[in-house]
């Protein structure tokens, strides 16, 4: 395993592993100018090999859940492997959080991670190469840019894992962090997490975010969307066009003062509120991960994209490149 740090000459910084791609930390100032990790990970790589959270990781090749498993293109079905009861999640049980990447460090600021996925790997038709470019940009923020292609017909819909709380310390939950979704609709769930097909308006419901809120204050609501999500654990259909980089989200944490915007070019953006978090995981420091003390922002096409026609489609054929850029930017108030 080989781990690279970046930063930027404010000493905004992340450390980047082979091992999954991930992210181990990120730092960003509060307001008096003091430099904490603002994400959770473990201390050492074992953790991380035995982690099942997706801890920082890049998960794909597809970012969350596939119903059954199970997706037709060209006329084929393929069967993937099933991680989440009777679903297929986050690429699989080994999936791209499991395998160590190449990476090379292009300057002080950015790293590249590259990963070729063999056809037929956790069931998906194709190989494929994808890479991963981390930048810490000089407006203190974590640029992501991801490349992938294929040489079959396939699907791609990786996304970012990182668990935040902008606190500084995971000894705190999230909820009284504010969240902002830059959402009209989500796509609403069932009761084993697989988007309905429905495309439904946030107005009037626990699920609207559209102006900041603490995430605490409807996350116990009595709504069945909250009750089968157990808390948050959406996909909000970001507002604008798809392709291009705007606003996804802000998160705001009142006590240090920072402030993290999340910008994507995809269409959904999935908000994840540390909902199966439950104590049983030992991070940073020694420091056990309770119920809720972090939340995923993973921006990406919906979920079973590839069994919802209507959805945005995740296929990607030879000769085409698939392309992705999300940032996370900090700055304080």
């Amino acid at each position: 395993m080989k781990k690279y740090k970046i930063s930027n000459d404010k000493g905004v910084s992340a450390e980047i592993i082979s091992y999954g791609a991930i992210v181990v930390s990120l730092t960003a100032p509060n307001r008096n100018g003091q430099l904490e990790d603002v994400i959770l990970g473990f201390d050492d790589l074992a953790s991380y090999e035995k982690d099942n959270t997706f801890q920082g990781s890049i998960v794909g090749r597809y970012g969350n859940r596939i119903a059954g498993g199970k997706f037709s293109l060209d006329g084929k079905v393929y069967q993937l492997n099933l991680n989440d009861g009777p679903n297929h999640l986050h690429g699989g049980p080994k999936g791209f959080f499991k395998v160590i990447w190449d990476i090379e460090q292009l300057d002080s600021q950015s790293v590249r991670l590259t990963y070729v996925s063999p056809d037929g790997e956790e069931g998906y038709p194709g190989e494929v190469k994808i890479s991963v470019v981390y930048t810490i940009t000089d407006d203190d923020a974590l640029r992501i840019d991801y490349y992938g292609t294929t040489d079959r017909p396939t699907i791609l819909n990786p996304t970012s894992h990182c668990y935040f709380n902008l606190s500084g310390t995971p000894k705190n939950t999230i909820l009284d962090h504010e969240l902002m979704l830059n959402a009209d609709f989500f796509t609403p769930i069932d009761e084993f997490s697989i988007p309905t097909g429905e495309i439904r308006p946030v107005a009037g419901t626990p699920l609207d975010f559209r102006e900041p809120k603490p995430i605490g204050r409807d996350i116990n609501a009595e709504d069945e969307q909250i009750k089968f999500g157990k808390g948050y654990d959406h996909n909000w259909v970001i507002n604008g066009k798809p392709g291009q980089v705007r606003l996804a989200a802000t998160v705001y944490e009142s006590k240090s003062g920072r402030l993290m915007e999340c910008l994507t070019d995809q269409a959904g953006l999935q908000f994840y509120s540390g909902n199966f978090l439950d104590g049983s995981l030992i991070g940073k420091g020694g420091i056990r991960y309770n119920y809720r003390c972090a939340l995923c922002l993973e921006a990406q096409a919906f979920p079973d994209s590839p069994n919802k026609p209507h959805f945005p489609s995740v296929v990607l054929r030879p000769g085409e490149e698939y392309r992705q850029t999300t940032i996370y930017r900090f700055s304080v108030r």
